[in-house]
């Protein structure tokens, strides 16, 4: 009786099976449930909120009549109430509707303008006039930018924030998880009945790709959840500007997602205990973090953004930033992703060779001379 022996998965069922096992043991696990429940709730919250607040008007509420009202007709940041008479307008600032208003200096009660008063208003208030409102009311020269800001500096701040965060939470968080995965079954020695029956560097690829496709769908949800929460608050405005920008990080997010991996593997594979795993991991780990503040820092330096996106490790988040304040070239952001993808493409040869040469080996930790030689 001749017994068939099961032919041996291809490369590419391999990849997929141990991709298929790193998402299935991912989605299983509650921490990593509860934790992404939690960033998406974080994110939707932060969202709304930081949209009611953007259209939530902070003008300083002031009431005129028909005397004064020329006075403040060209002047931004009061929110104007009409009165009917300076004694309607007064009672208005008694009752807390307004903080103030201008009155026409001769109906100002118990007071007497001097003959050579130079201004025939008065501003009346409780008992302080609101701060800044003289100033706004103070004739000054006109100003003439010859470079005007295109976004306002709040929320050029907060997008460079949420690009920034988002990178930094999903980069670490999984590259973590990856070098993590790596050593326990190391320990655990599964990973020799693994490559008994798979290749070593179809497994590195699973492992890559698994990660990725979860790490993907974490950045296209909470870009979804940015749309939305800014549909729901009326940031159409805010909307329209970041469509093209929340593509570009996604592509970008892929590629510098992909290089990272890799590389995190790769130094999850040269030491074979958790405790151990800091010592490989720490460079990769500042190389995740200086993005995420140099871009907090420094969004407003045209010349560091632009550097930065060109450095693969931050061009995920200076590119997309860049293109929101519309401070690029049409080619720039493919000569960006050229690189980046070029990058990623030499981090997988090398990572692949680290994973390699050192996946089998247990005790100390292996020096990264001896894995890529020995690979």
């Amino acid at each position: 009786m001749n017994t068939r022996i099961p032919a041996a998965p291809s490369t590419a069922q391999s990849i997929w099976l141990v991709a298929e096992r790193e998402i299935g043991s991912r989605l299983r696990s509650k921490a990593f449930v509860i934790s992404t429940v939690i960033l998406f709730v974080v994110a939707l919250g932060a969202v709304v909120w930081g949209g009611f607040a953007a259209g939530t008007s902070n003008d300083l509420k002031i009431a005129v009549t028909s005397d004064t009202s020329s006075v403040v007709q060209d002047v931004d940041g009061l929110a104007v109430t009409d009165a009917a008479s300076a004694s309607a307008a007064i009672d208005l600032v008694e009752n807390g509707d307004v903080e103030a208003a201008l009155i026409p200096t001769s109906e100002v009660p118990d007071a007497t303008a001097p003959a050579s008063a130079p201004f025939d208003y008065t501003i009346v208030a409780n008992d302080s006039a609101p701060s800044g409102l003289v100033s706004m009311l103070s004739e000054s020269p006109a100003v003439h930018l010859l470079d005007p800001s295109s976004t306002d500096f709040l929320l050029r701040y907060f997008v460079a924030l949420g690009f920034g965060i988002v990178f930094l939470m999903a980069a670490s968080t999984f590259g973590g998880t990856i070098a993590q995965s790596v050593v326990e079954e190391k320990q655990t020695r599964v990973v020799e009945l693994l490559i008994s029956a798979i290749p070593v560097r179809a497994l590195l690829a699973g492992k890559v790709i698994g990660n990725t496709v979860l790490a993907m769908a974490q950045i296209l949800v909470l870009a979804a959840i940015a749309i939305v929460g800014l549909s729901v608050t009326g940031q159409d405005l805010v909307l329209t500007g970041l469509g093209g920008p929340l593509v570009w990080f996604a592509v970008f997010f892929l590629f510098g997602f992909i290089l990272l991996a890799s590389l995190f593997a790769a130094a999850g594979a040269m030491v074979s205990r958790q405790e151990d795993i800091g010592s490989t991991t720490a460079p990769l780990t500042i190389l995740v973090m200086l993005p995420y503040f140099l871009v907090i820092f420094f969004n407003d330096n045209s010349l560091v953004l632009t550097i930065m996106s060109y450095v693969p490790f931050s061009a995920p988040v200076a590119m997309p930033l860049r293109l929101y304040l519309g401070e690029v070239l049409w080619w720039e952001p493919l000569l960006s992703l050229v690189v980046l993808i070029a990058t990623c493409a030499a981090a997988i040869w090398v990572g692949s060779r680290i994973y390699s040469g050192s996946l089998l080996r247990m005790g100390a930790r292996v020096k990264l001379s001896e894995a890529l030689s020995r690979a």
